[in-house]
């Protein structure tokens, strides 16, 4: 490297720095001064007297002859190339054994071919700083694009604008005129009940005056002659009086009763956004791209009971046209649709207890579908609080009453009733009772789960819909598809408790009785999806008691 510093470096190397024209060859330099001289300038400039004599002026780097290395042992030239150790040779370095059975060839093959590499690396990296170059000044022509681009597209937005400012005052000109017509209107009918009024008053009062004048009549005959006829006019006048100016009013109101509704224009303002475009060909129809992704709202959304509420923000500079939720089943597993449409918050009922749902939403516009947003998790209850349905038990006609924000039921007809609660389960283990309120009369309430089709004007457990227990004072039975079984002792009153153990894992409904099992599993192999239900004729209240812990069955 040294060498070829020197090669690169001679032509400057041999010039003397202190001649004012034509720099000769320097045949000495100083250490000290480091500054190179010819043998003339040294005599002028360097003599070697005084200080200057103890400066050490040395021959100039460069000026030396072209050397060849050696090696450091033997002081021979190096002319062999290990390629093995990667290391110059001299010959006897190769003689004495200090490379056996490594491959050597001459340096200068070995310098030739690392050359070649060089040159070749050197080429490659040459067509890719050309090629770079090239996108530089492909990246600055895009720069003076941008600019341009954004100019026209700032004047076009512009423009845009000033056609919405100018469409705004064209609707408030056509609004005003709009007022001013509606002024000129009332005007005119007030101009015109006013002058109706005016004749009227005229017209009494030029009848008051000619009265007044037959009143001053002494001629007794004379006034009797018009009397009757003026007793008359007068009555007819006092009554049209009264109908017309009396009692009259104005026929329009001083007051506009009309508003400007700007709402939607206002909301339309602030929603007024750019939106991104496919890239098209010059010529091409621009068209909206894909939607971005929506952000998931996490403060909207939430969870209660059996249902979740998700909420998302519309995507910027996007043209969409609706949204697609998708939920998972509580599970970890696939993904459904289960809203499509253009609001931006949804609430999905029906869903499991105690299950964890994973949501995500996408939209969506004519170019396509756009990615799905973040999935977003939300835990639906553990236990379920629900309340009796009006509407699922058969609403008004049902003869059912419910009371206490639809905790109590009754009826008081002596035909049973069915009453539903208000959410249906399909899994997990669920626990809810019933209170005896009032139990007056020889009936058989009975309780248990139904089906949301079960039929509303029979017992439950009379159709093949609905699987209950039904008791009375002694004793109670299990009743499904009006197959009554399994008598067991013991038997309620007004007080009483009646517990509904409803387990969809095991697929299984228990009942107790004042906390106590009230016989051995009822029935078994219970898939789908159930309703808690009761049936009730007169004489019975019942209120429903919700989000209880499932207590422990010995027979489990």
């Amino acid at each position: 490297m040294e060498s070829i510093v020197d090669r690169f470096c001679a032509r400057e190397a041999l010039r003397c720095q202190m001649c004012e024209t034509d720099p000769k060859v320097a045949s000495l330099v100083c250490e000290q001064c480091e500054i190179r001289y010819c043998d003339a300038c040294r005599e002028l400039c360097h003599p070697a007297r005084g200080p200057l004599a103890k400066h050490n002026l040395v021959k100039p780097k460069g000026a030396a002859q072209q050397r060849e290395s050696v090696c450091g042992e033997h002081e021979e030239v190096l002319s062999m190339y290990c390629l093995t150790c990667k290391i110059p040779a001299c010959a006897e370095c190769i003689n004495d054994q200090r490379h056996p059975q490594h491959e050597v060839q001459p340096i200068t093959t070995t310098c030739k071919a690392q050359k070649t590499e060089l040159s070749h690396n050197l080429q490659q990296l040459s067509e890719k700083a050309r090629s770079t170059t090239e996108f530089i000044q492909r990246l600055k022509g895009m720069s003076d694009k941008v600019t341009e681009s954004c100019i026209e597209f700032e004047r076009l937005v512009t423009a845009q604008c000033e056609a919405l400012i100018q469409a705004i005052h064209d609707r408030r000109e056509y609004l005003l005129e709009a007022i001013r017509m509606d002024k000129e209107t009332k005007i005119r009918i007030l101009k015109d009940q006013q002058s109706n009024c005016t004749g009227k008053l005229q017209q009494t009062t030029g009848l008051i005056q000619f009265c007044i004048e037959a009143l001053k009549e002494t001629d007794s005959a004379a006034f009797l002659q018009v009397g009757s006829m003026l007793i008359n006019r007068v009555a007819n006048t006092d009554m049209t009086w009264h109908q017309e100016v009396t009692n009259a009013a104005p026929r329009v109101s001083p007051i506009v009763d009309l508003t400007l509704d700007d709402a939607a224009v206002l909301r339309s303002i602030d929603n007024l956004n750019f939106i991104q475009m496919k890239p098209a060909k010059d010529g091409d129809e621009r068209l909206p791209a894909a939607p971005q992704p929506p952000a998931i709202i996490p403060e909207d959304c939430s969870a209660e009971n059996n249902s979740v509420t998700v909420a998302w923000q519309a995507p910027n500079h996007s043209f969409v046209e609706g949204y697609v939720l998708e939920l998972d089943d509580g599970s970890g597993g696939e993904f459904r649709e289960v809203y499509c449409g253009k609001e931006t918050i949804c609430t999905v009922d029906g869903l499991h207890f105690n299950s964890m749902y994973n949501a995500r939403v996408k939209a969506f516009n004519s170019a396509g579908e756009g990615e799905y947003s973040e999935l977003i998790g939300l835990q639906t209850a553990e236990v379920a609080w629900f309340t009796f349905d009006p509407v699922l038990s058969g609403g008004p006609g049902s003869g059912l009453i419910f009371s206490n924000n639809n905790a109590t039921v009754s009826v008081e007809g002596w035909e049973h009733r069915v009453a539903l609660g208000s959410v249906g389960f399909s899994r997990g283990i669920h626990y809810w009772e019933f209170t005896i309120d009032n139990y007056t009369a020889d009936t058989d309430p009975a309780f248990g789960v139904a089906r949301i089709d079960v039929n509303r004007n029979k017992m439950l457990g009379k159709d093949e819909k609905s699987f209950a227990m039904y008791i009375d004072r002694q004793r109670s039975w299990f009743q499904h598809n009006s197959v009554h079984e399994r008598r067991v002792e013991g038997g309620i009153s007004t007080g009483s408790t009646i517990g509904v153990l409803l387990n969809l894992e095991r697929h299984t409904l228990s009942f107790l009785v004042n906390g106590m099992p009230q016989g051995s599993i009822a029935f078994r192999d219970l898939y789908g999806v159930f309703y808690p239900a009761v049936s009730i004729n007169r004489g019975v209240t019942l209120t429903l008691h919700t989000a209880l812990d499932a207590p422990q069955m010995d027979y489990f």
